[in-house]
């Protein structure tokens, strides 16, 4: 989707998607020259605005979460892989 179509459906103002984007809590497909976001940077965005608004989380705090998420799931596909690996050696043996 479109900048102007996310900015809508999330109901964000576009000084804070930039900073979100600058904060690289949100990196849009740039392919084809202009943001291009899809429904896991929507998903994103909302547990941004949840953090901040819910919760009370500070920016820093924003970005510490963002970063332990993604390494948890970094972590969760890498043992899937391993668990995939193991069951096709198994399979061959």
């Amino acid at each position: 989707m479109k900048e102007q179509e996310f900015l809508q459906t999330i109901a964000l103002d576009r000084v804070t998607l930039n900073a979100w984007v600058a904060e690289a809590w949100l990196a849009p497909n740039q392919s084809s020259g202009e943001p291009d976001y899809n429904e896991m940077d929507l998903a994103r965005a909302r547990l941004i605005l949840e953090l901040q608004k819910d919760m009370g989380v500070n920016d820093p705090g924003v970005g510490v979460i963002l970063h332990l998420l993604d390494q948890l799931h970094g972590l969760r596909s890498a043992m899937k892989d391993l668990l995939e690996t193991g069951l096709t050696e198994r399979s061959i043996s």
